[in-house]
């Protein structure tokens, strides 16, 4: 008896790599390939739920109607946002203000970039949606089309890593990593299956 739930980052979006945050742009070309590319050898999933932002949105609802597939968007999956620096490169950023751009990383908790979402907030968030989504669904194989940051935060949970670390995780375009939740009364024991890999 249990929960499987693949995390898939979106592609490449429009505009290349920057802290794009909430920002709402639409895949690339080449981001578009890499999640067909991803997802074409195997459709195992009964229910799709995906962030509601563009680069999420768009191949999910692709997904889902070309193999009959339920889906919910839901927006407490949305990326973490930036703030200030949403829109600009790390480079831009390190040019900016080298000091803060590097604190961030140093302490992301405690270096919150201006008017972004606090990490901890953000984490809040996300933990709170992943709480509810192995609550709702109980033996099913689910597909969460989300973001970087939103995939940090849940491995973090289920691999008891603090906070803080979560930038050391990587999480290329269009990577699936697959968590098991196995439902052993009273508890949930969520378990890590294979990361950035392919299906």
């Amino acid at each position: 008896m249990a929960l499987v739930i693949d995390l898939m980052r979106h592609g490449e979006p429009k505009g290349g790599m920057r802290y794009r945050g909430q920002l709402d742009d639409p895949l690339s070309d080449l981001g578009w390939q890499q999640m067909r590319s991803a997802t074409e050898k195997i459709q195992p999933w009964q229910h799709i739920v995906s962030s509601p932002l563009t680069r999420c949105a768009a191949f999910a609802k692709e997904l889902a109607d070309k193999y009959a597939i339920s889906l919910q968007y839901d927006s407490t999956f949305m990326e973490i946002g930036f703030g200030d620096w949403e829109g600009k490169t790390a480079s831009e950023l390190e040019q900016q203000n080298k000091q803060a751009f590097y604190a961030f990383y140093d302490d992301p908790i405690k270096n919150t970039p201006a008017n972004a979402e606090p990490l901890l907030a953000f984490q809040q968030r996300i933990q709170q949606a992943w709480q509810n989504l192995l609550h709702i669904h109980t033996n099913k194989h689910l597909l969460l089309v989300a973001h970087a940051g939103v995939i940090r935060i849940i491995l973090a949970e289920v691999l008891a890593m603090p906070l803080e670390a979560m930038f050391r995780i990587q999480v290329p375009y269009a990577a699936i990593s697959r968590v098991v939740i196995h439902n052993k009364e009273p508890r949930l024991y969520p378990q890590l299956q294979f990361h950035a890999g392919t299906l």
